[in-house]
């Protein structure tokens, strides 16, 4: 008998959090965060497939939400660590991954519109990560 997935167990966003520095960022929103591997080309002799071996890797990501400080402009581009942690009560547990030495791409001095919240968009890159607690279902 085929065993389906309980729905319960998706985990929505919700009660993600974002610490950056162990401090938490309640203003945030929406964080992306991603690991690209560069693969160089190898061509081998005794197989007719081109094979690949893994090279450098690069992390990026962005964070975003409603500006409620200056902190993202007084940070400047010095570097910093943000621990995520995805969490859903009906959830197998939670995720907290840390994003070593993160540095912001670009400081957003300004952008605001009468009548309309704020929002901050920053597009960073980070140099390793840890996961610190995985979900493992049970």
């Amino acid at each position: 008998m085929a065993q389906f997935l309980d729905p319960g167990r998706v985990i929505m966003g919700t009660f993600g959090q974002i610490f950056i520095e162990g401090v938490w960022q309640s203003n945030l929103n929406h964080l992306e965060a991603s690991v690209e591997a560069e693969k160089k080309e190898l061509n081998l002799v005794g197989t007719d497939y081109t094979v690949y071996k893994l090279g450098r890797k690069k992390g990026t990501g962005t964070m975003s939400g409603y500006k409620v400080t200056s902190d993202m402009i007084a940070r400047g581009f010095q570097r910093f660590s943000i621990i995520h942690k995805l969490d859903d009560p009906e959830a197998y547990g939670f995720e907290r991954i840390q994003l070593n030495n993160c540095m912001v791409d670009k400081i957003v001095l300004a952008n605001w519109t009468a009548g309309e919240e704020v929002t901050e968009e920053t597009p960073f890159t980070f140099e390793s990560y840890e996961l610190l607690d995985p979900i493992v279902a049970s």
